[in-house]
């Protein structure tokens, strides 16, 4: 069935073999705390089905390219009428597949394990009626844009035979159900085994397990109990799991491993925090049991100590210093491969490279609410470069670090006594704020802070444990921080609404922040470095006059070009640029469509390239990063060189660069770059997003600006009472911009295949 006539689209790497040879054996195995003391095993649950629907050709044949090189492909095992063994993840046809299109109303309802389960099963299909039924994603959160591929449903000869696997796992799920329908499991498992190369072989059932343990090879094929939930009754024995799980010497009776939920290794609370790990993997080992950790993936929220980060969650199973997994199963093994290769054992010692600089946004705004003092620690204990500082003023010219001027947006000031602030100023932004020069500073220092949630419209919210933990810091307090940091290379003074607060408010931001910097002795280039970033030239221009601090114009609108007159202009005020991750890598629906030369222009003209934001969350980015940070991060830095990292999450960019990976001659497929437009390019003509105008290029009239004008003496400080409503700006005050891989520098080749 592997053959066809349905459009099979197959990921192959042009160098691939030279990057499997050379993936492995950069981790010493004598550190590792598995049963053997080998490397844990990496087990892609239907290939790489975060991405493709799941047990597709295209799914097997990404996680073979994007794992470490001794990956296990699993494969879910359900029967046919006429006794063929399928990959498919569910008992149920209808769950991942269009079979309902297909056989419409001729669904059914049987008992499984003694649930009436209502669908299409494949107890009532010969392998031929399967022939014109296509796999599909079954999980709705994740893109469907692959489905019109039409990837045929696989038997479990075709997964061994055709893509060869370094390893093969089978589990089967329902032996009992099948049983019923007179099928037999056992005889379907043992026929297979005898044709091709079974490593692992897996189920629920004990009684299953027991039927095939002397017909199978110890040293060829493995064994591995599979551990449901604690409450619920394994079949055949009639105990719950809970029970059986402490009973290890029993399982070593008729099986090598166990196959458990991760949260049976750490439980989790249901505000979703970690609990201390318990015993089962040490007493496992004890019994001379393997341990597999199942239930991995990187688009779901994880425990909020994880900061939405796939590859620390695999790390705290596989190098805490206590134990290690004997492998987990997995939808994105690309992440257990990096993490087990390039990040295990790194240790805190490891040295990383320079580049790139690995910049806060707010601090560790991730973990706790911006710009406060628990942020700021919390970077530089992450390893964090750059820390910065977006500096606002209060109305008794006290400047301080806060994410916005409008206090609304990170403390709780509309639900406190200073609620009746509220004012309209659209030379700010449209809409209503209270500002921080309506409040003295004594009046800020009283407020709650709070987390920012940008991602709250998918209902991923950031660590509600610390959602309003912290206190603000003047300049001043942040300098003094920051020099005690001896970690730190820089620090990054934010400045913005600096024309509005001198002719509206009566205030110099500017001359503030001259100020703080002279009085903390950074008024000349000493450690630690000191840059100001503005989207403004006029304030830039300032500091070029009065100051010998670095400069960095930070384009905020999504860019598509940047002409040659407009990085001369750039380079007469800044010697850096900050730009959004979408003007070097746009996007349509989440799919990256071509990668822009903005990058080569500006590095070309010696000015360093800073890019933002880069967070954990997988709604973040695009689906080209397989919802992982890290492989985002990696994509950035070695397909176009930045400079630097801006990020709410330090710890991930300051792990990266400490990866062994990255010092390999051939780095490992999973720490190669994605290929722009790689991905779009497999969706089918009818799944294809409709195509977005192309960002506008950056020219001169979007840069130059007036010069900032001087502070009016006697002018009254702002609003102190009810809402005022400021006059609409004029045309043109302080112009800005107008508008607004899968892997690799190997390079991705997409190969589409219309097979008879």
């Amino acid at each position: 069935m592997f053959n066809s006539r349905a459009l099979v689209v197959l990921a192959l790497l042009l160098h691939s073999v030279v990057a499997l040879v050379s993936a492995k054996g950069s981790n010493s195995t004598s550190q590792w705390k598995t049963l053997s003391g080998d490397a844990p095993l990496v087990i892609a649950r239907g290939g790489f089905s975060g991405l493709f629907p799941g047990f597709s050709s295209a799914a097997f044949s990404l996680a073979l390219i994007t794992s470490v090189p001794d990956v296990v492909l699993w494969c879910d095992v359900q029967l046919t009428k006429d006794e063929a063994g399928i990959c498919f993840p569910d008992i149920l046809l209808n769950n991942n597949s269009d079979v309902q299109d297909v056989f419409a109303k001729k669904d059914k309802t049987y008992l499984v394990n003694g649930a009436s389960t209502h669908g299409w099963f494949s107890v009532d299909y010969t392998l031929n009626d399967l022939a014109n039924v296509f796999v599909t994603q079954g999980i709705y959160s994740r893109t469907n844009k692959f489905d019109g591929n039409l990837y045929p449903i696989l038997t479990v000869e075709d997964v061994a035979t055709q893509l060869k696997p370094p390893g093969l796992w089978l589990n089967v799920q329902h032996d009992i159900f099948f049983s019923q329908h007179n099928l037999s499991m056992r005889n379907y498992v043992l026929s297979v085994s005898r044709k091709v190369v079974v490593n692992y072989i897996s189920s629920p059932e004990v009684a299953f397990l027991n039927s095939i343990k002397a017909r199978v090879s110890p040293s060829a094929t493995k064994l591995v109990f599979r551990f449901l939930g604690q409450d619920d009754t394994e079949p055949s024995t009639k105990q719950n799991y809970g029970s059986l799980l402490k009973n290890l010497t029993y399982i070593k009776t008729f099986a090598s491993g166990i196959l458990i939920p991760k949260t049976y290794i750490w439980p989790v609370t249901t505000d979703l925090y970690l609990e201390p790990h318990t015993s089962i993997v040490l007493d496992a080992h004890k019994a001379g049991l393997t341990v597999f950790a199942s239930d991995f993936v990187n688009d779901v929220p994880l425990a909020y100590n994880y900061s939405y980060d796939p590859v620390s969650e695999y790390l705290n199973f596989v190098d805490n210093g206590d134990f290690s997994v004997d492998g987990v199963l997995s939808d994105f093994p690309i992440t257990p491969s990096e993490a087990i290769d390039c990040f295990a054992h790194l240790g805190n010692n490891a040295s990383g490279q320079a580049k790139p600089l690995v910049i806060s946004k707010y601090g560790a705004s991730g973990d706790f609410p911006s710009c406060t003092d628990l942020a700021y620690s919390k970077a530089i204990a992450d390893g964090v470069d750059v820390l910065d500082c977006p500096v606002q003023i209060s109305r008794d010219g006290i400047p301080f670090c806060s994410s916005s001027i409008n206090l609304i947006d990170s403390t709780t000031v509309a639900q406190s006594r200073f609620s009746n602030l509220t004012t309209v100023i659209p030379k700010i932004k449209a809409g209503s704020g209270i500002y921080t020069f309506s409040l003295t500073w004594e009046d800020i220092k009283s407020l709650t802070p709070i987390i920012s949630n940008p991602w709250s419209t998918y209902t991923l919210y950031r660590s509600p444990r610390t959602k309003n933990a912290g206190k603000y810091l003047t300049l001043s307090d942040f300098l003094t921080l920051a020099q005690k940091s001896s970690s730190l290379s820089g620090v990054l003074i934010g400045i913005e609404h600096a024309t509005y607060l001198a002719e509206e408010q009566g205030l110099s931001v500017t001359d503030k922040v001259i100020a703080a910097l002279r009085k903390a002795g950074l008024d000349n280039w000493t450690a630690p470095d000191v840059k100001i970033q503005s989207t403004n030239s006029s304030v830039l221009m300032k500091f070029k006059e009065k100051t010998n601090y670095g400069r960095v114009y930070k384009i905020e609108e999504n860019i598509g070009d940047a002409l040659s007159s407009s990085i001369e202009d750039i380079k007469k005020f800044a010697d850096s640029v900050v730009i959004n991750k979408a003007s070097i890598f746009p996007e349509t629906q989440a799919f990256i469509t071509r990668v822009t030369d903005v990058v080569p222009k500006l590095k070309a003209a010696k000015l360093p390239v800073y890019v933002e934001l880069f967070s954990n969350e997988f709604v973040s980015q695009a689906w080209d990063f397989f919802s992982d940070p890290t492989v985002e991060i990696n994509s950035f830095v070695l397909a176009v060189n930045i400079d630097g990292v801006i990020t709410d999450f330090p710890k991930t960019a300051a792990r990266y660069k400490r990866n062994r990976c990255l010092s390999e001659k051939v780095p490992p497929s999973y720490m190669t770059p994605v290929q722009a437009a790689s991905l779009i390019q497999v969706v089918t003509a009818d799944y294809l997003p409709p195509a977005e105008a192309p960002n506008p290029p950056l020219t001169a009239t979007d840069v130059i600006e007036p010069p900032l004008p001087s502070v009016e003496p006697g002018l009254a400080p702002g609003p102190t009472g009810s809402s005022t409503v400021g006059a609409p700006p004029p045309p043109n005050r302080q112009p800005k911009i107008a508008a607004g891989f899968f892997l690799s520098s190997l390079a991705m080749l997409i190969a589409t295949l219309f097979l008879l």
